[in-house]
């Protein structure tokens, strides 16, 4: 998928690329239902089972210093 700035996926209006990597992208983008900036990752094919369980194990953590899924 070729990500552009300006793009809108669902609520979340892309700005600008934050980083890649081997598993994919993140991108900073607007969060308009709770009005606030956020990254997005997005993951290659080759990595979905993966970020999947990446995401779940990040989710059970609640700390100040740890972003939030």
């Amino acid at each position: 998928m070729e990500l552009k700035p300006g793009e809108k996926l669902g609520r979340y209006p892309l700005h600008s690329p934050i980083g890649a990597g081997g598993m994919g992208e993140v991108w900073k983008a607007r969060d308009t239902q709770l009005e606030r900036d956020v990254a997005l990752k997005f993951s290659k094919d080759s990595f979905t089972a993966r970020f999947d369980r990446e995401a779940r194990s990040n989710a059970a953590f609640n700390h100040p210093n740890i972003c939030r899924i």
